[in-house]
């Protein structure tokens, strides 16, 4: 069962990671740019040179501590957890080369009781090593599935807790469908995210499902794709932050079609399905154009 004052003061380990463009296109070319070779505005994600450029989501794989709920430390049912939302404001042009720092910290926790499992609030602020400027913010929910009733349904600690982005009526302005390689998440995990879930076979089937799922975050870089394309024109200096929530896993091969909303202002409302299946698995997304209102951290906030 989970120790709240333990789960609460968790060490999750601070990283710095050496980049190199390779980082940057593997990351590419596990959300599926190149997949035309003709496509210019993904060969800017994917060739060295000076005019390569770094997703601006591939702000969540840097500086990532690992599957750190995996420790047993943590009191945590590891196999049954999955990513409830996720966040994430730039606050500077992600480098293509160079070092970066990722501090981590739990910033809430709500029991919801037994049999009903438990919610987990977790921040990530990465920072460029040589100036110490904040690079990003990064807000993660977790649902913890096979946990619950270790503190009589009550919030333990406080959150980001924000209420979810409200859908607008009418059917979308635009509307993106990329498809995902079969590989996809054996791709992926090599970001770093070693999770079994996305690759082995018998760990999907004891979580519940009949093959392993594309991760959340995977999901949440085509999405972000499609944002760039559609929203930013292509411009990586024009995306300034989205969030949304993941409500259906995607599959490893499935297109996932993004369905947007512009505002008028350079924001814009989304949620993307599963399109075989017409299954939505992203709601309530919320992009803003850069600059943003999320102003960054001081170092002591980050702290």
């Amino acid at each position: 069962m989970i120790d709240p004052a333990r789960l609460l003061a968790f060490p999750i380990p601070e990283v710095r990671q050496r980049l190199r463009w390779q980082d940057a296109a593997l990351y590419a070319l596990s959300l599926g740019c190149g997949q035309d070779p003709l496509d210019a505005q993904d060969l800017r994600f994917v060739q060295e040179g000076p005019a390569m450029r770094a997703l601006p989501m591939m702000a969540v794989v840097l500086g990532y501590p690992g599957f750190w709920l995996g420790d047993p430390a943590t009191g945590v049912d590891a196999l049954r957890l999955v990513h409830g939302e996720q966040a994430m404001a730039l606050h500077a042009p992600l480098p293509v080369e160079g070092e970066v720092i990722g501090r981590s910290r739990v910033t809430g926790l709500v029991d919801r009781g037994a049999g009903k499992g438990a919610i987990l609030y977790v921040e990530r602020v990465i920072e460029d090593a040589a100036t110490g400027a904040a690079l990003a913010t990064l807000l993660q929910t977790v649902v913890l599935r096979g946990d619950g009733g270790f503190a009589q349904g009550q919030a333990v600690a406080s959150g980001p807790v924000r209420p979810p982005a409200p859908m607008p009526d009418g059917p979308p302005a635009i509307v993106l469908d990329l498809p995902t390689r079969p590989e996809a998440a054996l791709l992926y995990r090599l970001n770093g995210d070693h999770n079994p879930l996305h690759s082995d076979p018998g760990v999907a089937a004891a979580a519940g499902f009949p093959r392993p799922i594309l991760h959340g975050l995977a999901t949440f870089g085509v999405v972000g794709r499609a944002l760039l394309r559609a929203v930013c024109g292509g411009d990586p200096a024009r995306f300034g932050a989205m969030e949304c929530r993941f409500s259906a896993p995607v599959f490893p091969g499935e297109t996932i079609r993004t369905e947007i909303w512009p505002d008028g202002q350079g924001g814009a409302a989304f949620r993307a399905r599963a399109a075989e299946r017409d299954v939505v698995v992203v709601g309530n997304g919320l992009f803003r154009p850069a600059p943003m209102a999320m102003p960054a951290p001081s170092r002591d906030q980050a702290a």
